[in-house]
């Protein structure tokens, strides 16, 4: 292994470690770490540390000052769209807050996506739609969830791209994220529910079919249904519910 590949490595191990820790809320605003503390406390060499803090920095997470160091910024600075920001945040204690809010955001964006889709979709797009629809039945109902979520990557990425918007395609990785963490963190039934697999199918058939409405509609249930777990997740872990857990 080169010299870049072991430095890469360390990097993402310092990275695995204090992006979480900040994320979780444990070094506060306003925190200052030392270059030295850093390399002291993770045993590797000054660059390496220079290229995890130059990745959260990316994210807004910590700003560096010369003669002062590395100092946390508040939320409000990071760049909560940040695919890494994400999982790290999914992963921590603000995981109800951090899917409620998710969660929002697809009810925002992927109706209107789907609607989208119906009007300008491509004819490879709409195809390849149906098929996903019909995999992800087969793969829900066998209780496959690796291949299940693949799939439904995929699908939901692919209704983003087919809207012809292009912010809406960029919210693919934030999408998969959400997607994703669902799976890693068992808030997925070993077997999807029927009416969220008829829903997926309805999507792609309403897109398929240049039917807007119905493809806004069914999109708008599938989102639903996440809202609906997102809450049932909350009263198990004791967080209050908030209006819009309705």
């Amino acid at each position: 292994m080169g010299d870049g590949a072991r430095s890469g490595t360390l990097h993402n191990r310092v990275l695995a470690v204090l992006g979480p820790a900040i994320a979780a809320g444990d070094y506060r605003p306003g925190h200052v770490f030392t270059l030295d503390r850093l390399e002291a406390d993770f045993g590797v060499s000054r660059t390496v540390v220079r290229e995890a803090v130059r990745v959260l920095e990316s994210m807004g997470m910590v700003v560096s000052r010369p003669r002062i160091g590395v100092k946390v910024q508040p939320a409000t600075a990071w760049n909560v769209f940040d695919p890494y920001l994400i999982r790290w945040r999914l992963a921590g204690r603000g995981r109800v807050a951090q899917l409620r809010s998710l969660t929002e955001l697809r009810a925002a964006v992927e109706p209107a996506a789907a609607a989208a889709a119906a009007v300008r979709a491509s004819e490879a797009g709409r195809a390849r739609l149906a098929e996903l629809s019909e995999l992800l039945t087969v793969t829900g109902e066998a209780g496959d969830l690796e291949t299940f979520l693949r799939h439904d990557i995929e699908f939901h990425r692919l209704v983003l791209r087919e809207s012809g918007n292009e912010m809406f395609a960029g919210l693919g990785d934030v999408i998969a994220e959400v997607l994703i963490g669902r799976t890693v963190h068992h808030l997925m039934p070993a077997h999807p529910r029927p009416e969220a697999l008829r829903l997926h199918a309805l999507v792609a058939s309403a897109i398929g079919a240049g039917l807007a409405d119905v493809a806004q509609a069914a999109m708008r249930s599938i989102v639903a249904e996440v809202r609906d777990e997102v809450a049932r997740l909350a009263e198990r872990e004791g967080e209050p519910p908030t209006p819009w857990d309705g």
